[in-house]
């Protein structure tokens, strides 16, 4: 096996997903205290990027399944995510604090598809870095990028968790990770939908 190949995997990913570890520490963050909420952040994480990993392999083949134009409109996801998350937290304001050891005892902290929506909209202006380097890296080559960015996976989700578990980070985003998850996701779809000039911003 080509290490210099890894070694191009391994850098690609990291250069396009350096954003994706404040996300993570951040749904870490919101998910602690309930049961199984790690499990539901690495699916949804995994799930995301296959997605990702999916269309870029089929448009290195020639297939087309979203078109250019329609990657900026992918900011409408984290957006309404962003949006009902700020709902969500203001609403829970509102209605005061609620009992927290009922709280904490059910399932709660993002879901799988929660996770994964935003990973993949965050993620699709990386399709069209890895669709030519995959083109030209051939079979073989698309399979070794694969299986690393599928491995460096586990190593952000472990980052993520590892950041949003530290003493100093913990209290912080427990003070502030419900107001800091909806402006991050709102923020990254702004973004995403302004950069690609959606709705002809």
């Amino acid at each position: 096996m080509d290490l210099g190949i890894i070694g191009q995997a391994a850098g690609l990913f990291a250069v396009t997903n350096i954003d994706d570890i404040l996300i993570l520490a951040l749904f870490f963050a919101q998910g602690t205290g309930h049961p199984g909420s790690t499990r539901r952040i690495v699916l949804g994480q995994y799930l995301g990027f296959a997605a990702i990993l999916a269309v870029a392999v089929a448009a290195a083949f020639g297939a087309t399944f979203l078109p250019e134009s329609a990657i900026p409109y992918l900011g409408l996801l984290p957006l309404a995510l962003g949006l009902k998350a700020a709902w969500q937290g203001w609403k829970d304001h509102r209605d005061g604090a609620v009992d927290e050891e009922a709280e904490q005892s059910k399932e709660g902290g993002p879901g799988p598809l929660e996770v994964a929506a935003v990973t993949f909209a965050n993620g699709g202006d990386n399709i069209g870095v890895y669709v030519p380097v995959f083109a030209t890296a051939g079979v073989g080559g698309m399979t070794v990028y694969a299986a690393v960015f599928l491995v460096l996976v586990a190593v952000w989700c472990f980052v993520g968790r590892f950041f949003a578990t530290r003493p100093v980070v913990a209290k912080a985003l427990a003070r502030w990770g419900h107001i800091l998850l909806p402006l991050v996701l709102i923020a990254i779809g702004l973004l995403i939908l302004i950069e690609g000039g959606a709705f002809g911003l």
